[in-house]
């Protein structure tokens, strides 16, 4: 603390000052608000692929099986 005293006080006050600024730049968040995180996160995701549809075929499996079990039925009671 001894070599603070001796130093020049406008010195001090800068240094003071550029440790202050470079604390606050440690804590900095690149978003200001909550919503601009979603939509950047979600924004980043579908880039990823994340929120694309997967194909399913169940229902063309299940379509096709409801339209043989009728078929069958017409033809064995035809």
């Amino acid at each position: 603390m001894e070599s603070i005293r001796r130093q020049n006080p406008q010195a001090t006050l800068m240094s003071l000052e550029a440790a202050a600024a470079s604390a606050r730049g440690g804590f900095a968040c690149l978003f200001s608000t909550a919503d601009e995180y979603e939509t950047a996160l979600i924004t980043e995701r579908r880039a990823q692929g994340h929120y694309t549809p997967r194909r399913s075929y169940w229902p063309l499996a299940l379509f096709a099986g409801c339209a043989l079990i009728v078929a069958g039925t017409v033809l064995l009671f035809a």
